[in-house]
């Protein structure tokens, strides 16, 4: 027997540097990965049994032994264990081929190179061969080998800067530095290898913002938290060089924690069918039940009469017995009513579906060289049924590139551009941009327009000169130079990034920072301030602070927020320029800018004393430390003086426009998350067309619980249908483009419908062979070029029709109701296709005169109907020719033919005598006339009734897809929409305010001095401007909807 230690259960973690025997002990997992399923061994057993979970799978299966037992099998095993052995192989192939990417890229991974202290030198390992303990060495722009505590780096004070967008998908700058105890060892790779450092820390968990722990070292212990550590699936950026400690590597790694099993997720098509599946087993079986009740009263009444000329075992004769075994014997002659081919077409059309996805030209975006990109084939019918859409405001709707506009200083607006008229005009085409003179260090992509701003500082405005001194000085942003002398920012946010370029190019450029000065050049002297207070920044202030010392001597408080905050602190001799301000921010809101409001302090010497003591205090409590840090921050920032208010526009994406409205034209309904003021989300909502003046009312739920806003949401409800009682009547409803793969799913059950056989006791009227090749051979290819090709109405009339997609979220396309259809024609088929033949065949001689109604003779006519009638029917329904289309349709049918002559040829004969024993009956039965005239019939009647009733829908009751075919037909190239003249924006009394940042600040990191020093920091990129003026291309689409149906009410939507 052989036996192997078990890990237990971790709840602690402890880890010693540089000693993997110490380590091992505790059978940490090492730095391998494995997202993979199977391996060669384990292939096989999981995938047959992932396979068999199935339930189409499992009843085939359960089929298959039945057939094996004499009794009650009326069909050979082959029938069932060929198109069985088929689907699972293919989709086995299909799962190997996803597992071995997945065994790819987990190789890639593993055998990565990272530099390994070991026998205190530096040796390339591979990422698997890490082990929890060894120390590593990073170098800039490396990604992270497992989870690290954070020993020293290039920066000062062992300070580190990290990309954690693998993570959490931000792409701002993260800052992490190492205890001062261990930054002092530097790149010493020798102190590096002494280093015997223990840490004690919480087992490995997936939570990405927590850490707890403690390094004990020479005698002394040190608290660990999460800005000591670096997680696996971060970059370092603009560090040279750091080192760290493994603490958790491989499958313990947070960024593994976090991505766990992945779940099988099921689409609605595939939960309708499974349902549908069921349903078909229940038919099945009673069916099956009233066929073998009927068999045991035949057996009973009438059997008896013939037992004496049969050989028959007692046990036989039982008729409630033989009645058992027939209903297990339709069961199998029936099998073909459920479509096991049905799941593998559904599979291969969505992974041809998602290489269209990818090979899509007009989804790459060229700025990156990035094409789309399906990551699963499981959901890609879903795109066409989405109800919601949840959006990110800034980076998604935004580009998150700020631009300095305007601002309102002391009253005065500028930023504004007037005519010789005095009319405001638009700046980009009536005036030059300013030129800044006055600053060396100028942006050459910085644009301003108003001339008057600069004049103002050349005279030496006070307000204006204290108003960029405070851009200048209240911020967290870091500077240093490149090698061509330029100035080179890194900002904890845009918005900062912004406000401190727009203070450099009018003059006040921010130098350099130690702990405890700022220096900044102020229209050409440099400024030395000394910094006295940091008051940073959080989502409760909504507000940061500076207090420095000037050269003079003077104590001053500059602070920049949110308005509404910082009103609230002004002093009251404010008044005026409170009231005048506000007017100014209602005006950039109305515009879609984001804004800032400006105000400063002068403090005096003593309180300034006083109050910094008991700040110190405060900072050394143990008790609500928090609190007493915050209500010092309150008494400080109080009695300021208004400077003015910043206003900052962060451009929409190319296209956000008339993505948004065709998303509403299409019933999508869309949320915009952001942690923005309410101000600032209702324009954003304008500017996106999210919202439009043409709204009867737009209504904001501000409640905090879930019974506020249910509350609110009655109101609303009661206040809108008080007002507009045809409210469920306003949604213009129209049709949707078909879904490609829904028709091939409703073709698929038509299919299986009519695979259905009418029998004797013990006889299918088709061919074995035909039964066990009719899903997977003559089929199966027509469905699935059909579900990957066909399109009902042009790429570009999809996009100009948003409501071609409505159906889709309605499931129109495909339901139970188009179920119950499909059956209704498949029995009616099945019936037309039986009893045509029979009827033809019940009193008919041959050409020569000899009589034609033999089994086999009817077998062959009968499926080679069902074979063309099928494929008339994917015909007809298919709206987009293709080669393919073609080759596969009647490919299928002359396969069909092949496969025919062939097992009726005397060669198959010779070699499988006993299979194939109707020798030359195909050649002497479709060489007759009159069984071509009955194929003829037999087809015609079948198909006529769909032609004609679709006929009739079309040209009575036309769905909008309808319409646009017959467009398409009669307009062989679509006119180009013509464009109109831009339109000015709309203005608004809404104001905008925002919060200029969504995290903690790094004032404590920069009055600690830990960061004043960047290394390779990367070239600031130049500001693009967005052109989104496009109402004329809205009007056009709103117009043409309109045009082209006219029958649909034309109320105005709502929005709740």
């Amino acid at each position: 027997m052989f036996c192997s230690k078990k890990k237990s259960f971790e709840v602690e973690r402890i880890v010693k540097a540089n000693d993997r025997e110490y380590n091992e002990k505790f059978l940490y997992k090492d730095n391998r990965i494995h997202t993979s399923k199977y391996n060669i061994l384990t292939f096989l057993p999981i995938n047959l049994f992932e396979q068999f979970q199935r339930v189409a799978n499992a009843y085939f299966l359960f089929l298959l032994i039945l057939q094996l037992i004499p009794e009650i099998s009326s069909l050979t095993w082959f029938t069932t264990i060929v198109p069985l052995v088929l689907v699972v192989t293919m989709t086995a192939v299909k799962d190997a081929t996803d597992d071995y990417f997945r065994h790819k890229s987990d190789n890639q991974v593993n055998n990565r190179q990272s530099e390994v202290l070991i026998d205190s030198k530096l040796q390339n390992e591979k990422w698997m061969n890490v082990k929890v303990g060894d120390i590593i060495k990073l170098e800039n722009n490396q990604f992270v080998a497992a989870d690290l505590l954070l020993l020293s780096s290039s920066e000062p004070h062992g300070l580190c800067y990290i990309e954690t967008a693998e993570l959490d998908g931000e792409t701002n700058l993260k800052v992490r530095h190492a205890l001062s105890v261990t930054s002092e060892l530097g790149a010493d790779t020798s102190r590096l290898a002494k280093f015997d450092g223990i840490v004690v820390c919480e087992a490995p968990n997936n939570k990405l913002d927590k850490f707890t722990g403690v390094l004990s070292w020479k005698g002394s212990k040190h608290s660990l938290n999460n800005e000591k550590i670096i997680l696996r699936g971060c970059v370092l950026r603009n560090t040279s060089w750091c080192f760290g400690m493994v603490i958790f590597a491989g499958p313990d790694t947070k960024l593994m924690q976090n991505s766990g099993k992945t779940k099988f997720k099921r689409t609605s098509i595939d939960r309708l069918m499974n349902t549908l599946v069921l349903w078909i087993f229940g038919f099945l079986i009673c069916l099956g039940t009233i066929l073998a009740i009927g068999n045991s009263i035949w057996e009973n009444q009438v059997g008896d009469q013939f037992r004496t000329f049969l050989f028959w075992n007692e046990g036989e004769k039982n008729s409630v017995f033989s009645g058992f075994l027939t209903f297990w014997s339709y069961i199998i002659i029936l099998n073909t009513v459920v479509p096991i081919s049905l799941y593998v077409s559904v599979e291969v059309i969505r992974l041809g579906h998602s290489y269209f996805i990818n090979w899509d030209r007009k989804m790459y975006y060229s700025r990156k060289a990035t094409p789309a990109e399906a990551r699963t084939t499981t959901l890609n019918e879903e795109l066409g049924q989405i109800e919601y859409v949840f959006s990110d405001k800034t980076g998604t709707l935004t580009q998150n590139i700020m631009t300095f506009k305007k601002c309102s200083i002391n009253g005065r607006i500028y930023g504004e551009v007037h005519d010789d008229l005095g009319q405001k005009t638009d700046m980009t085409k009536k005036k030059e941009t300013v030129g800044f003179s006055v600053s060396p260090q100028a942006d050459r992509t910085f644009q301003f327009f108003d001339h008057h701003l600069m004049e103002s500082i050349e005279l030496g405005d006070p307000k204006v000169h204290e108003f960029l001194r405070l851009l200048a000085l209240c911020h967290t942003v870091m500077s240093e130079e490149n090698s061509a002398g330029q100035l080179i920012y890194q900002v904890q946010s845009p918005d900062e990034g912004a406000l401190v370029t727009a203070a450099k190019n009018l003059g006040f450029i921010f130098k350099s920072r130690t702990p405890e000065t700022i220096t900044i050049e102020e229209l050409g002297t440099l400024v030395t301030y000394q910094l006295l207070a940091f008051l940073d920044f959080n989502n409760f202030r909504k507000r940061m602070s500076v207090i420095v010392r000037n050269p003079e001597g003077q104590i001053k408080l500059y602070s920049k927020g949110a308005d509404t905050i910082l009103f609230e602190r002004l002093h009251p001799s404010n008044e005026d320029l409170l009231t005048l301000t506000s007017d100014h921010l209602s005006e950039f809101a109305g515009e879609g800018l984001r804004t800032l409001a400006i105000a400063y302090r002068d403090l005096d010497d003593k309180y300034f004393r006083e109050w910094h003591k008991m700040l110190e205090d405060a900072n050394t409590a143990t008790d609500e430390r928090d609190e007493r840090i915050a209500g010092l921050y309150e008494e400080i920032e109080r009695d300021l003086m208004l400077l003015g208010a910043t206003a900052v526009e962060d451009k929409l994406q190319d296209g956000v426009i008339e993505t948004v409205t065709s998303l509403s034209l299409a019933n999508i309904k869309i949320w915009v998350l952001t942690g923005d003021k309410q101000e600032t989300a209702i324009n954003i909502g304008y500017a996106c067309n999210m919202l439009t003046d043409d709204m009867n009312d737009v209504f904001i739920i501000a409640g905090n619980t879930a019974a506020e806003v249910r509350e609110e949401l009655r109101k609303a409800k009661e206040n809108l249908f008080g007002q507009n009682r045809s409210f469920s009547n306003g949604h213009v409803v129209f049709e949707k483009k078909q879904s490609l793969e829904l028709d091939s799913v409703v073709e698929e059950t038509v299919t299986g419908d009519y695979a259905l056989i009418i029998n004797g006791h013990s006889l299918t009227v088709y061919d074995q062979w035909f039964i066990t090749l009719f899903n997977i051979v003559y089929t199966s290819l027509p469905v699935l070029a059909m579900g990957i090709f066909d399109q009902d109405v042009s790429d570009q009339n999809s996009m100009d029709y948003p409501q071609l997609y409505k159906p889709g979220q309605l499931n129109l396309l495909f339901n139970k109701h188009e179920f119950f259809i499909c059956m209704a024609h498949g029995i009616y088929t099945s019936l037309a296709l039986f009893f045509i033949p029979y009827g033809a065949f019940y009193n008919m001689a041959g050409d020569d005169g000899q009589h034609t109604a033999d089994y086999q003779s009817f077998a062959v006519t009968m499926a080679t109907s069902l074979v063309i009638v099928v494929s008339v029917q994917i015909a007809l329904d298919t709206s987009y020719w293709t080669v393919i289309n073609h080759v596969f349709i009647w490919g299928s049918i002359a396969t069909y033919f092949s496969i025919l002559f062939t097992m009726h040829s005397n060669g198959i004969f010779g070699l499988f005598p006993n299979q194939f024993p109707f020798v030359g009956n195909a050649r002497h039965s479709l060489t007759q006339k009159c069984i071509w005239l009955v194929i003829l019939l037999t087809t015609v009647a079948s198909v006529m009734p769909v032609v004609a009733f679709r006929f009739l829908k079309v040209d009575l009751f036309p769905t909008l897809s309808d319409q646009i075919r017959q467009w398409q037909k009669a307009q062989k190239k679509a006119r180009p929409l013509r464009s109109r003249k831009p339109q000015t924006r709309r203005s608004s009394s809404r104001r905008s305010g925002y919060a200029f940042a969504h995290q903690e600040g790094y004032g404590e990191l920069i009055t600690s001095g830990k960061n004043m020093r960047a290394k390779n920091p990367p070239p600031m990129s130049g500001l693009e401007k967005t052109l989104y003026n496009s109402t004329s291309w809205i009007e056009n689409l709103c117009k043409k909807t309109t045009d082209t149906v006219s029958s649909f009410s034309q109320d105005k939507t709502v929005k709740l």
